[in-house]
């Protein structure tokens, strides 16, 4: 499910995921998998990262025959920590999930959330993906050594726009960035908004020169045209996309993004192990693999007590990164 037209992000605000079962050979019965009244929480605005992996997988996992009649629901705010929040509180509740990523254990820092992700149940890591560093169309910045050297001149100027909080990935990136390119992190004018969705409009409005997402999430604006790719911030150029990696340009950069599902706490061990067996059972579908591909998205599938220890690994990653940055 790719919700990236004008009328399919407007729908997204009030899309709930819900309908007769899907007609498929498989029940979920015989895998274990079946949750009946499953609600998957999206901790930011719809359009967003978050959002197109909620959905998708919700989708996948219907159109499989793993469950059915799965809720998706939006509850934005601070980063995704009132999504985190609100998760924390749903002590024991077995049926309901939340869609994550490296952006939430940025924002549980800059926000000094009372309640982290060492509070949740880890349920698995999903995707891995680059960001992109993109402008509107009719942007000045044909190359991304024209934006990095109009940046250099007057980093105050040229603000940029990222989905995430401080902390998160489209924060990172852009601050790695700076400093690869002799720019103090302290300089850039950072404009944060709740999701790509938020940030989309931004770009182009020009209201920021510049924007750094995940690469599902713009890739269909890059191809109609709409978005200027200029770089993207992983080890290897995205096929099917034209531009180089901001190493390959000269810039010491390689940045990725994860996403993945947690749980409220005090889960019993049986419905714990049934979320995770549902997401085992969704990553090994051919609608998984083909939402993978159309995406942009890389496996990075991890569950259970091995997500849990990353978690704690990436808190401590974003902390050290931070000060390294003087943020």
């Amino acid at each position: 499910m790719r919700l990236r037209t004008p009328l399919a992000l407007l729908g997204a605000a009030v899309l709930v995921l819900v309908g007769p079962p899907l007609l498929t050979t498989g029940s979920g019965s015989e895998t274990g998998t079946q949750i009946p009244g499953l609600r998957f929480m999206v901790p930011n605005t719809p359009g967003g990262g978050y959002d197109i992996t909620a959905r998708t997988a919700a989708k996948n996992a219907e159109d499989a025959g793993l469950t059915h009649n799965i809720e998706v629901f939006n509850l934005p705010g601070a980063g995704g920590t009132v999504g985190l929040s609100r998760l924390v509180s749903e002590h024991g509740n077995g049926k309901l999930a939340m869609s994550m990523g490296l952006g939430v254990v940025g924002a549980v820092r800059s926000n000094d959330a009372p309640k982290t992700l060492g509070d949740t149940t880890p349920i698995a890591r999903l995707t891995e993906e680059q960001d992109v560093v993109v402008v509107a169309k009719d942007s000045p910045y044909k190359t991304i050594d024209d934006l990095i050297g109009a940046w250099k001149e007057n980093p105050g100027k040229l603000p940029v726009g990222g989905g995430s909080s401080p902390g998160g990935p489209d924060h990172l990136a852009p601050m790695l960035m700076a400093r690869a390119a002799g720019i103090p992190p302290k300089q850039v004018n950072y404009i944060p908004f709740d999701g790509g969705g938020e940030l989309l409009a931004s770009i182009l409005g020009n209201k920021v020169a510049f924007g750094v997402s995940g690469v599902g999430e713009y890739q269909d604006q890059i191809k109609a045209g709409e978005l200027r790719l200029l770089a993207v911030t992983g080890p290897e150029r995205v096929e099917g996309l034209d531009a180089p990696t901001l190493k390959e340009a000269g810039y010491d950069v390689n940045f990725t993004n994860w996403r993945g599902i947690v749980a409220p706490p005090g889960l019993n061990d049986g419905e714990r192990d049934k979320l995770v067996k549902l997401v085992e059972e969704l990553h090994d579908s051919d609608e998984w693999r083909t939402s993978l591909r159309q995406n942009g998205w890389d496996d990075a599938f991890l569950t259970g007590e091995k997500f849990g220890a990353f978690l704690d690994a990436e808190d401590k990653r974003v902390v050290s990164v931070l000060k390294e940055l003087g943020l």
